[in-house]
């Protein structure tokens, strides 16, 4: 399946302001799930790109601007190539009452960043909602059961502002956005002790016999990878109550979801200035580009 992914992001503001460098994480890391076959960035007033990869190997580009403007576009187009997803071997070999997860010596050394917890629970609440939710379940792949927990109890808003809630303000407006879905439940899931790191990326339109998506299609998108023993990383989206679907398209992933922001960046102007961001994405299916003649 190949794919025209467009990105714009438009800043305006009231006066011209002067930009600080800006931080881009619009290019998805190749994998044998997704390949990138095209990319160019787009910006205006011009700027200058430095490539670089994260701690995370995540592809950045910094962007260094020499003048002023009262609008700034970036713009993201990018063509790729999706496979299908990589889909649990088998369930999750989990004793539900101990919930001792089973790491290599090896994989826990590179995982234990994504064990750490990230979200203070000082009154316990989210062990609460654990504790309900374990009480509830009678078997079955135990990750599943928790993004479609996720998925019924929550009403999914659109959120312009930018940032990430707790997970806890999360559990009590019983509300958020697609990132807010995710970081929830990666939270959760490290209490469970399974490693889960935070992905960003894009959600396309599926076919009409697959029904509709609770997340809008045309914007950014945010799920969950969970490290499975004898699996991998495996994709699970508590907003759509997806498993490794083919409709995710990831481009960055983090411990938290400050470090995977796809643009950051800052201003220098009049207090005030700032009126406000649009961001609009639109996924093309395309034919397969000619082949290069050698």
């Amino acid at each position: 399946m190949y794919l025209r992914i467009r990105h714009a992001t438009t800043y305006r503001y009231a006066c011209p302001v002067s930009f600080g460098p800006h931080r881009l994480m619009l290019r998805p890391r190749d994998s044998f799930d997704l390949r990138v076959l095209d990319t160019a960035i787009t910006l205006s007033p011009a700027a200058s790109l430095r490539w670089t990869h994260d701690a995370y190997g995540n592809p950045v580009a910094t962007a260094t601007f020499a003048g002023e403007a009262d609008t700034l576009d970036i713009v993201s187009e990018l063509l790729v190539q999706r496979f299908g997803s990589a889909m649990p071997f088998a369930p999750v070999e989990t004793d539900i009452d101990s919930l001792a997860i089973s790491y290599s010596p090896a994989e826990r050394a590179v995982l234990q960043p994504y064990l750490d917890l990230a979200a203070a629970d000082p009154d316990s609440a989210l062990d609460s909602w654990l504790e309900t939710f374990r009480s509830g379940i009678n078997g079955g792949h135990l990750l599943r059961e928790l993004a479609g927990a996720i998925n019924r109890s929550l009403s999914y808003s659109v959120r312009f502002d930018e940032g990430t809630q707790h997970p806890l303000d999360t559990l009590q407006a019983q509300s958020g956005s697609c990132r807010d879905y995710a970081w929830l439940f990666i939270e959760l899931a490290r209490r469970l002790g399974f490693a889960a790191r935070f992905v960003t990326g894009y959600i396309h339109e599926r076919s009409p016999a697959d029904g509709a998506l609770t997340s809008l299609v045309g914007l950014t998108h945010a799920w969950a990878d969970v490290f499975i023993p004898g699996d991998g990383w495996i994709e699970f989206d508590p907003t759509n109550d997806l498993v490794a679907d083919r409709q995710l398209l990831r481009v960055a992933v983090a411990r938290v979801p400050e470090d995977a922001s796809p643009v950051a960046g800052s201003y220098v102007g009049p207090a005030g200035s700032f009126l406000g961001l649009a961001v609009g994405v639109s996924i093309t299916p395309t034919a397969a580009p000619e082949p290069v003649a050698g």
